[in-house]
C-alpha cells in the first residue's frame, strides 16, 4: 500500500511536467490558484489543508487525498490531527467518505507521518 502512494507522488509530478507543455496556461493558472488559496491569511496553511482534505475525502478523490495529506504533513500537522480532520468528512459524506479514510491512512504510512 505504501509503495502505491509513494509511486503516486513521484508519478504525479512527472505527469504534471509532461502535461504542462500541452496546456501551459491551464497548469499555470491552476497552480497559481492553489498557491494563492493556501497562503496563510485568517486561516493558516495547515487549517486550509484540513479543509481541502475533508473535501477530498467527502468527494472520494484519492489523488486529492494523497496530495492534501502530504501538504498537511508539510504544514506541520500530526497524524492525529490529519485523521481527525478527515473524520469530519464522514459527518458530511457518510459511508462513502468513511471508506476513503483508508486512503488517508495509506498516505500517512507512506510519508511515515507521526
Amino acid at each position: 500500500m505504501e509503495n502505491e502512494v509513494k509511486n503516486f507522488y513521484k508519478d504525479f509530478m512527472q505527469a504534471t511536467q509532461k502535461m504542462a507543455p500541452a496546456i501551459p496556461e491551464t497548469v499555470k493558472q491552476f497552480m497559481g490558484l492553489v498557491e494563492g488559496t493556501l497562503k496563510p491569511g485568517a486561516l493558516d496553511t495547515k487549517q486550509k489543508e484540513f479543509i481541502a482534505l475533508g473535501i477530498a475525502v467527502a468527494q472520494h478523490c484519492v489523488p486529492c487525498i494523497y496530495l492534501h495529506v502530504q501538504k498537511s504533513v508539510m504544514a506541520g500537522a500530526t497524524r492525529l490531527e490529519i485523521m481527525e480532520a478527515a473524520s469530519v468528512a464522514v459527518f458530511m459524506g457518510g459511508g462513502p467518505a468513511f471508506t476513503h479514510i483508508m486512503e488517508v491512512v495509506k498516505a500517512l504510512d507512506a510519508l511515515d507521518a507521526a
